[in-house]
């Protein structure tokens, strides 16, 4: 009798092992400590949007590759004075710079509250200021879950197999978001944030010129966009140009990404194979004709996110400074 009882305490310890990562992450956790710091980063955030649209993608894109490397500990954000971080990976150094900028200054807004100063971490910052440039970009609102703590380190080789490749296929793709607690469902929410991204011609260049010996262009590539994607991206092309990832409504946070993968026009083969593997391809149905189902979604996939390797508690620190350790 006493095996079933061993069997139930290991499950319980399991099960509260791997909660433990974010179960001190609540929605009103600087209520006693900086009660407006929402208000704060939302000021900030709006301003740093109305001065440039790209804030909305380049944040979006920084939490992304923060919480897919080391956790969700603002890791991302320290500087290197010898390029050895995690941002001068080559994954990385395509990050705008924007993105950074934003937590900079939602930072110094809320360290402007005397009450506030040293007391927010950078990592929740990067959290709410995310939340807030989706809503702003027309997406939704919703509550963000507070109480990371920064990581003090950060390192080139640390991105190494961390972050998803524009060639990746539905099995490497669950693979990647399954090993950081996602479901395929909650991967093809996140990847819904295309819809206000952008790429550089380099990413994706072999679907439009050199795909295979038989066919130089991607045969699951719409042709029409295709031959513009080729008068964007010329063979011998600027890196610097950087493309849509959703040609119709760019800076608008909607469900368009998942109508353009219905007619072939994903960027990526990582994009468009959402559509064309029987797999995933019923949720991109649903998403493209039911925009409420995608954001619904969209929320629990990215407040999960949001949860991934966190520092809680007495581990990491509150930076002073989001681009260095204390």
């Amino acid at each position: 009798m006493e095996a079933p009882k061993f069997v139930l305490f290991s499950l319980l310890l399991l099960m509260a092992s791997t909660t433990t990562s974010y179960a001190q992450l609540t929605r009103g956790f600087y209520q006693h400590i900086c009660p407006n710091v929402e208000q704060l980063v939302r000021s900030a955030v709006t301003h740093k949007f109305q001065q440039t649209f790209v804030t909305a993608p380049a944040t979006l894109r920084l939490f992304f590759h923060d919480c897919f490397v080391r956790g969700c500990d603002a890791s991302i954000l320290i500087a290197s004075p010898n390029n050895k971080a995690e941002k001068d990976h080559p994954d990385d150094i395509s990050l705008a710079g924007d993105g950074f900028d934003t937590v900079v200054k939602a930072k110094a807004a809320v360290d402007g509250d005397p009450g506030c100063r040293n007391k927010v971490s950078c990592a929740d910052i990067l959290a709410l200021a995310t939340r807030d440039v989706i809503n702003l970009a027309g997406g939704p609102f919703y509550n963000v879950e507070l109480g990371r703590r920064d990581g003090r380190v950060s390192t080139i080789a640390s991105v190494q197999r961390h972050l998803p490749h524009p060639e990746f296929n539905l099995d490497q793709l669950n693979s990647m978001f399954s090993s950081n607690g996602l479901s395929q469902t909650d991967m093809i929410a996140l990847s819904g944030a295309h819809t206000i991204g952008f790429s550089h011609c380099n990413r994706f260049s072999k679907r439009i010129y050199s795909f295979n010996p038989r066919s130089r262009i991607d045969p699951t590539l719409n042709l029409q966009y295709a031959f513009q994607l080729r008068q964007m991206c010329p063979i011998k092309v600027d890196p610097r140009i950087a493309i849509n990832m959703d040609p119709v409504t760019p800076q608008k946070f909607d469900n368009q990404y998942f109508k353009n993968l219905q007619k072939g026009m994903g960027l990526f083969t990582s994009d468009q194979v959402l559509f064309t593997d029987a797999r995933s391809k019923a949720v991109v149905n649903l998403f493209a004709s039911n925009e409420g189902a995608f954001q619904n979604a969209f929320v629990d996939a990215i407040t999960k996110l949001g949860r991934v390797g966190v520092k809680t508690g007495n581990q990491g620190e509150i930076r002073f400074d989001c681009t260095r350790p204390n």
